[in-house]
């Protein structure tokens, strides 16, 4: 049975200064995080899945899933706009030992509810594999609405989960309060992780767990606990790095933090390109704020 963890780390993906994919630095932050309690989210937005292809989303897949079976939870990206492509990449993931699998609301074709309904039941009848619905209308132009979420958790049991960063405490609400029992909600936005887990969330794909994943599990864990005063605390005080980590598109800050932390993140692939100057020192700034550099 899936153990679901308060933090699931949306990981950047490294890169030699060739572009090419430095698997064994990926496959080690992996494993960094996994013994500090989180999962693993792999190839998605924070991790430039959009720019890598499908055979290196499948190694890096198999690499991570065999070096941390039964540690945590391994999730692969294999959500595209095309639902035939994300139908084949699914089932290809299915082979690399994958836990779970993570597709988003279908960008630039910005289908409307009928459709949203449709692209993830084709998704679901085709693997085994429990699935995350990602809603993320600020990078898709579109969005699945939260009925659609719920109708389709009932209708098929192996969508299991959404990722919402939609920016919408009512639509999590809706979510917690229709979904079947069991389905996992989490927030797909750093800032709002502990509002969502108070509407009836359960954690968050994180991209500041890079950095404070261990401080955004005691703040998680402190809410469910009952130790609300804690938890607020927590937030209150890492809610400027939260946010700050989204000062320019994402993954650039970030990367560009794990860089400065001494870990192989390695380039970028374009068309995301270098931190300004501007954006670097933003960065130092806030590492040094929570005392990490």
């Amino acid at each position: 049975m899936l153990t679901f963890p308060n933090i699931i780390t949306a990981m950047i993906t490294p890169f030699h200064e060739d572009g090419s994919v430095n698997y064994e630095a990926f496959v080690d932050l992996a494993k960094k995080y996994a013994d500090e309690g989180a999962g693993i989210l792999v190839a998605a937005t924070t991790g430039e899945g959009a720019v890598m292809t499908e055979d290196e989303k499948l190694k890096l897949f198999k690499m991570t899933a065999n070096a941390l079976k039964d540690k945590t939870l391994v999730m692969g990206n294999v959500g595209t706009n095309n639902t035939a492509q994300s139908i084949a990449l699914a089932k290809k993931a299915e082979e690399t030992g994958v836990d779970a699998i993570l597709c988003i609301v279908p960008y630039y074709n910005k289908p409307n509810q009928e459709g949203c309904y449709a692209h993830f039941a084709a998704i679901a009848k085709s693997t085994k594999l429990p699935i995350f619905i990602y809603n993320v209308p600020g990078r898709t132009g579109g969005k699945i609405e939260p009925p659609t979420v719920c109708k389709l958790a009932h209708d098929f049991p192996n969508i299991i989960g959404l990722k919402d960063a939609s920016g919408d405490l009512d639509y999590a609400g809706y979510v917690a309060a229709n979904a079947p029992e069991g389905f996992h909600l989490y927030s797909g936005d750093d800032n709002l992780t502990l509002p969502i887990v108070a509407v009836g969330g359960e954690g968050v794909v994180s991209v500041a767990a890079h950095v404070i994943g261990k401080e955004m599990d005691e703040m998680i864990q402190a809410h469910k606990d009952g130790d609300v005063q804690k938890a607020a605390k927590l937030h209150q005080k890492y809610l400027p790095f939260m946010k700050g980590i989204f000062c320019t598109v994402s993954p650039v800050p970030i990367k560009t933090m794990m860089n400065m932390l001494g870990y192989p993140a390695g380039p970028f692939r374009l068309p995301l390109v270098d931190a300004t100057p501007e954006v670097r020192a933003k960065c130092e700034q806030l590492l040094k704020d929570i005392g990490k550099m």
